[in-house]
């Protein structure tokens, strides 16, 4: 199961970079597009719990990297009342992307 990392902008200008076990945050996120906080924060924690379950479901226990990285999210998000979320990096990219 690939893992990757991926680093955002909020609103603020403050970045981040965030840890996935799996691919799956392809399927939520684009690189270089925005998103609203709560769009953002809804898009990540279902990503990331996807990622969790993939996981769950090879090896029979939870990720708690994955959990820890929505947490983080979670929290941070907590700090704005609206803005803005760009997604600056994405790594790897999906297979059919790394031309």
């Amino acid at each position: 199961m690939p893992e990757m990392r991926f680093a955002v902008r909020w609103p603020d200008g403050a970045e981040s970079s965030h840890y996935s076990p799996s691919l799956v945050m392809h399927d939520y996120l684009s690189t270089g597009e925005s998103y609203g906080v709560a769009d953002f924060v809804a898009r990540s924690s279902e990503a990331l719990d996807a990622a969790g379950e993939r996981v769950r479901a090879a090896y029979g226990f939870a990720c708690t990297s994955a959990m820890a990285s929505r947490d983080e999210i979670v929290q941070t998000a907590a700090a704005y009342g609206g803005g803005e979320v760009t997604v600056l990096r994405m790594e790897p990219p999906l297979p059919a992307a790394a031309s």
